[in-house]
């Protein structure tokens, strides 16, 4: 909070987001996943194919993490590693049947909560933040 009363922008952005994180953790609690075993499956059911340094790279974390995160999703039968056609040495991670139902579930579980979470806001301001939001990522 600022010194005249009002609440800084940055900080509303934090605490929209926090509420975001803890509404998708909460979200994933019937899959007994976390979210960043969750982004994984997202990452992994997008591309035909994705080598582990890879998804290391599109989370942001260490390569050694996304060894782990692929490791659990492995046990889970969630996804499967295979050898990489184009490099015998390397091997790509793919979605099982049953990781790619899983994460058409968690997706439409997110976009129902996100209809709801925004819904409070009236079309034109959902409008509108969307284009502000969009301004700033880029």
């Amino acid at each position: 909070m600022r010194d005249d009363g009002t609440t800084d922008l940055g900080d509303l952005v934090m605490r929209v987001a926090r509420v975001q994180r803890r509404r998708f953790r909460d979200l994933l609690e019937p899959w007994d996943l976390s979210p960043h075993h969750a982004r994984a499956l997202m990452v992994i059911c997008a591309g035909d194919g994705v080598r582990l340094s890879d998804l290391a790279e599109r989370l942001r974390i260490a390569p050694r993490s996304a060894t782990e995160v692929a490791d659990a999703l492995q046990e889970r039968g969630l996804i499967e590693r295979t050898p990489d056609p184009g490099d015998r040495r390397a091997v790509l991670l793919r979605a099982t049947d049953e990781g790619r139902r899983i994460r058409e579930e968690i997706s439409a579980a997110r976009t129902a909560d996100s209809a709801e979470l925004y819904g409070r806001l009236p079309a034109e301001d959902q409008e509108t933040l969307a284009r502000i939001l969009r301004a700033l990522a880029d």
